[in-house]
C-alpha cells in the first residue's frame, strides 16, 4: 500500500488573533495538524521606545518606559531609574527603597493575573480569567490612590518616587495580602489542578533547560524548566537582599520538566513568593523624604551604563549612554520577552496546531516591549 504524501502548508495565525497576546504574526509551517516550523513575525505596533529616548531628557524618558511592557510599567521604570541613578552616583533614601520595592512586587502579580488568566482564557476556561481580573484590580486601586494612575504610572523618578504613599496605604496593602492569599488557593482548584487545563498544558511546548539558557530565556520561562535563576537573588539590587522568600522553578509535577504548565505554575508560586516580600517590607517602611534626593536637572558625566532587573517577564536591561548633555545619546533596552518568543519555533516543532495557542500563552508576551 502506497503511503499517503502530502504537501506542506503555510497558515497565517494573527496578527490580530485573540491568542497571540498581542500584534503578533505567526508563519505556520504545517504537516496535516502538525506544526513543523513557526516563524514569529513582529513589527506592527512600532513603539519605537529607543528612537523616543534620544530625543527626550532622562526624565522625560520615564513614561516611554511604562509603554513597553504596559502590564509591568513599574518594573520598566524601576530598572532604567536605578542604571541612571547608578550612572549619576544618586544614592536614594531607604524610604524609597522600601516604595519601591512593594509596588514593584505588587506589579509582578498584577502582571502574573493578567497571565494566568489569559492562559485559562486561550485554552477555553473563561471563569478563571474573571477571577484573576478580580484580584488584579485590587492592586490597581492601590496603584490609583498612590500615584493617580492605573496602567502607565511615571511614578518611579530618577532619585525617588513622584510622590509619598497615602495614609492608608499600608492598610490597604496587608488587606490586600491577606484577601488574596487564599485566593491562589481557589484559583489553584479552579484552573491550576483542572484535568482538562493539565491535560492541554502538560508534556507541550517543553523547554530543556540548556535550550533556554542559550537562547537567553529568563523569567519564569526559564525557571520553568528548572533553572533557579533570578537577578533579585542570584544578582540583587535595590533592597531585595533584606528579605527572605524562595525562587519557585518548574519541576515536572504534572509532566515532563519545561513544559507549558511548569512555566504556568512557576507564576503561581511566584505571587505567594511576591506577598512573603510585602509583608516583610510593609510593616518596615521607614521614615524620610521621598524627593530629597531626585536631582533639579539630569546631567550625567559622560559614560555608559547597563543595569538589568527582574521583571515578571525576565531580565529587562537598560544600556544608557550619555554624551553629558540632558537627552542620554543612546539607550537600548534588552526585551526578555523577545528573547522568550525567539524559543517559539524550537519548542513547537511536532505539536498541533491547538498547542501554540497554549504555548503562546504560557510565554507571556507583551508586543509593546518586544517591538520597541
Amino acid at each position: 500500500m502506497a503511503e499517503l504524501k502530502t504537501e506542506e502548508m503555510i497558515l497565517n495565525m494573527g496578527p490580530q488573533h485573540p491568542s497571540t497576546h498581542g500584534v503578533l504574526r505567526l508563519e505556520l509551517v504545517m504537516n496535516g495538524e502538525i506544526i513543523e516550523d513557526v516563524k514569529p513575525h513582529i513589527g506592527y505596533l512600532h513603539r519605537c521606545f529607543e528612537k523616543h529616548a534620544e530625543a527626550m531628557t532622562y526624565p522625560q524618558v520615564i513614561p516611554y518606559c511604562d509603554r513597553m511592557d504596559y502590564l509591568a510599567s513599574i518594573s520598566n521604570e524601576f530598572g532604567y531609574a536605578i542604571a541612571v541613578e547608578k550612572l549619576m552616583g544618586i544614592e536614594v533614601p531607604e524610604r524609597v527603597e522600601y516604595i519601591r520595592v512593594i509596588m514593584a512586587e505588587l506589579q509582578r502579580v498584577a502582571s502574573h493575573l493578567v497571565a494566568i488568566g489569559t492562559n485559562g482564557l486561550d485554552i477555553g476556561a473563561f471563569t478563571p480569567f474573571l477571577y484573576c481580573f478580580i484580584d488584579r484590580e485590587r492592586i490597581l486601586e492601590i496603584f490609583e490612590i498612590t500615584c493617580g494612575a492605573r496602567l502607565l504610572y511615571n511614578y518611579i523618578w530618577i532619585g525617588g518616587v513622584s510622590r509619598d504613599i497615602p495614609e492608608d496605604f499600608q492598610k490597604k496593602v496587608k488587606d490586600f495580602v491577606k484577601y488574596f492569599r487564599p485566593r491562589i488557593k481557589d484559583l489553584n482548584n479552579l484552573l491550576s489542578y483542572n484535568k482538562i487545563f493539565i491535560d492541554r498544558t502538560a508534556n507541550i511546548g517543553v523547554l530543556p533547560p540548556d535550550v533556554a539558557i542559550n537562547a537567553g530565556a529568563s523569567g519564569p520561562t526559564l525557571r520553568g524548566s528548572g533553572v533557579k535563576f533570578d537577578l533579585r537573588k542570584d544578582d540583587p539590587y535595590s533592597i531585595y537582599d533584606k528579605f527572605d522568600y524562595d525562587i519557585p522553578v518548574g519541576e515536572g509535577e504534572k509532566g515532563t520538566v519545561g513544559d507549558c504548565w511548569d512555566r504556568y505554575m512557576v507564576r503561581v508560586y511566584e505571587m505567594e513568593e511576591s506577598l512573603k516580600i510585602i509583608e516583610q517590607a510593609i510593616d518596615n517602611i521607614p521614615e524620610g523624604d521621598v524627593l530629597s534626593a531626585v536631582p533639579k536637572r539630569v546631567r550625567p558625566q559622560e559614560g555608559e551604563i547597563y543595569f538589568r532587573t527582574e521583571t515578571p517577564r525576565g531580565e529587562l536591561g537598560y544600556y544608557i549612554i550619555s554624551d553629558g548633555t540632558v537627552n542620554p545619546k543612546r539607550v537600548k533596552a534588552r526585551s526578555p520577552a523577545f528573547c522568550n518568543l525567539s524559543l517559539i519555533s524550537q519548542i513547537s516543532q511536532g505539536a498541533m496546531i491547538a498547542d501554540i495557542v497554549a504555548i503562546i500563552g504560557s510565554l507571556d508576551i507583551v508586543l509593546g516591549e518586544i517591538d520597541r
